[in-house]
């Protein structure tokens, strides 16, 4: 078998249009779509051939890649497709969808004889654009190598879950790893905003744990969004991080687990989204620890 495939990417946003760039980068040849046009045009001066419709995106594709908002919108998406998908055709579901809507997709993979693998990933902007994403994915060990040159080339390792998609285990473990991402940034806006109300220069915060096991590059990282006013363009959306909080919350719940941490930021993410900040990174939850933050024009 070839290693270059012949990728449908469907949903061209911060993930999206970064896989589709780096896939085209490495041979495949990529048909792109998205809601909204304008937003995938960019990708042709990468070679990507931009489709009118999802069923334009996967007429005689070998593997589709899903990455939109939700688990709904995927399904939705590929509804829209369906007259033109042919069975045993791969499909790499990376949209972060949640553990209820995870079903509903494999049960449209399994209508229409898909090959089904749950794939989401960890990382954002910058290691997308990279091609260092980590894939974490399920799916049947025997349709793997169909799949590997299309995962090689977004991610720089792919973490195996388990042999069958259908049963989320890849879903599972990206919510459990964006419960820490999301208590992290919550906790880092906190000590920017304490450290500003008892007039403490955050660098002295910095300076007190540097080389420990408190010093963690990703909370330098997202301070640093913060202090030097660089929210956007945002590395992983306000809006987008409220809706992973809540389907972490929906599972903890779901599953008899009590996450106050996880609760509490989802509801800061969603307070600094309604102040004006959903376009700008996570890390502007920040502003959601002041009984009147700024709004964002």
């Amino acid at each position: 078998m070839s290693d270059t495939r012949t990728v449908g990417v469907l949903g061209t946003g911060i993930m999206g249009a970064a896989m589709a760039r780096n896939l085209a980068r490495a041979g495949h040849t990529v048909r792109a779509w998205n809601r909204t046009r304008d937003k995938a045009e960019p990708l042709a001066a990468d070679g990507v051939q931009i489709a009118d419709t999802p069923a334009e995106a996967v007429t005689g594709a070998d593997v589709v890649l899903t990455m939109l908002y939700d688990g709904p919108a995927a399904l939705d998406v590929m509804r829209g497709a369906a007259e033109a998908l042919s069975p045993g055709t791969a499909w790499v579901q990376s949209t972060t969808a949640g553990i209820e809507a995870i079903d509903g997709l494999a049960r449209f993979a399994d209508e229409h004889r898909l090959v089904f693998f749950d794939a989401p990933v960890l990382g954002t902007r910058q290691p997308a654009e990279a091609g260092q994403l980590v894939v974490l994915a399920a799916g049947p060990s025997e349709h793997r190598p169909g799949v590997a040159p299309v995962l090689d080339a977004v991610g720089a390792r792919t973490v195996w879950t388990g042999e069958d998609g259908a049963a989320g285990s890849a879903t599972r473990l990206k919510l459990v790893a964006n419960s820490w991402v999301i208590a992290a940034t919550a906790a880092t806006g906190e000590v920017l905003a304490l450290s500003k109300a008892l007039g403490v220069d955050p660098q002295s915060f910095f300076d007190a744990i540097e080389g420990g096991g408190l010093d963690l590059p990703y909370l330098r990282a997202k301070a640093g969004l913060v202090l030097n006013d660089q929210l956007s363009p945002a590395q992983f959306a306000v809006n987008t991080a409220v809706k992973d909080a809540d389907l972490i919350v929906e599972a903890g719940r779901r599953y008899g687990v009590r996450l106050d941490v996880a609760a509490a930021g989802a509801d800061r993410l969603a307070r600094a989204a309604a102040a004006g900040h959903g376009q700008e990174d996570m890390a502007a939850a920040y502003f959601a620890s002041f009984d009147d933050p700024p709004a964002k024009n």
